[in-house]
């Protein structure tokens, strides 16, 4: 049988006592110089150290974990996001456990519930059906949340941070830039829930602004799919718009699917703005012009505020950042 290595055995390669070992191995707060902690570290490699999570959660009542809860990880936007969660988290060691929603009340509540069974330290999560009546027994038990959101809300004395974009001035941007193309009738599509009241609060801004009149289409699921459906009705009933801006980029390239079995030209006969600004904006052809929110800086900010003195301190209290977003000019409209 193949004995385990220990601390002790460390302190004994390194030339170092045992507490040395945990303080430098458990990434505590410590004095100890660079050689140091190097030489414990090279110790540890070398003898194949393994930690016993499980034991230092109960002697530092941390777990060394986060929880990350988006509502679709298949959805390359909550995909960065995670990217920028966990760009953080390894910086200090901890871990990032990542559960998808569906952008369901009862799965958002159920991994909320799990995270404070001392699963996870801290929380970041976009919730699409929760607010704070339901955050609050989780803030007040001492689990501190990041949350990403669509607009700004004020923060207050529970440790509940959020970090935003203003989407309905980017919304209100991206109509603007199609209605100084020449276009005049523009559909938005979006589905309920989520960022959708935003968006489409900054379309109507735009419409009425111009003196044009909203027409708004709302299907379940911000996806493509859903998107190609709205698109091949639209073109069906003959109803088919200048412009189709689209809450998210994956609607926007449904519509561009259908657009194109349907031999629409794009933008010549139908130009088409998204919003996200995901990896497969740019690789469409023709290229997806939209709103960049840059979501994997969104995540890194959201796990800096827990994670900003290399461990979370959940008696800070709550805070609002406003994030930066860009109009990205391309060849759909």
């Amino acid at each position: 049988m193949t004995k385990r290595i220990t601390q002790k055995d460390v302190a004994a390669l390194a030339g170092v006592s045992q507490a040395v070992v945990s303080v430098v191995l458990t990434k505590g707060n410590h004095t100890y110089p660079q050689e140091t902690v190097s030489r414990v570290e090279q110790a540890a490699n070398q003898l194949g150290y393994i930690p016993n999570r499980f034991a230092q959660a109960l002697k530092t009542n941390k777990t060394m974990s986060i929880a990350c809860i988006v509502p679709d990880i298949a959805n390359p936007f909550y995909a960065s996001l995670v990217r920028g969660v966990q760009s953080v988290t390894d910086r200090y060691h901890y871990d990032a456990i990542v559960a998808s929603t569906d952008g369901l009340r009862e799965r958002e509540l159920h991994f909320l519930r799990w995270s404070a069974q001392g699963r996870v330290d801290a929380v970041v999560g976009t919730f699409f059906n929760v607010g704070m009546k339901d955050f609050a027994p989780y803030l007040q038990a001492g689990i501190p949340i990041a949350r990403i959101e669509a607009r700004m809300k004020k923060s207050g004395p529970l440790p509940l941070h959020n970090v935003y974009i203003d989407n309905a001035a980017a919304a209100r941007s991206a109509v603007e830039y199609l209605l100084a193309q020449g276009h005049r009738n523009i559909t938005m599509i979006a589905s309920a829930g989520g960022p959708e009241p935003a968006r489409v609060e900054g379309y109507r801004q735009a419409m009425t602004q111009a003196g044009r009149l909203p027409r708004i289409k709302i299907l379940p699921g911000f996806n493509e799919q859903s998107g190609y459906q709205i698109a091949m009705q639209l073109i069906n009933d003959g109803t088919l718009p200048d412009a189709i801006f689209a809450a998210n980029d994956l609607m926007a390239i449904g519509v561009m699917r259908a657009a194109r079995e349907k031999g629409i030209t794009i933008p010549e006969q139908l130009a088409v703005m998204g919003f996200d600004d995901i990896p497969a904006a740019g690789l469409v052809t023709p290229s997806l012009t939209t709103i960049a929110q840059y979501p994997e800086q969104l995540g890194q900010k959201a796990a800096a505020l827990l994670l900003a003195q290399t461990d979370i301190t959940a008696q800070l209290q709550g805070s609002t950042t406003e994030m930066p977003w860009g109009l990205v000019k391309r060849e759909s409209a």
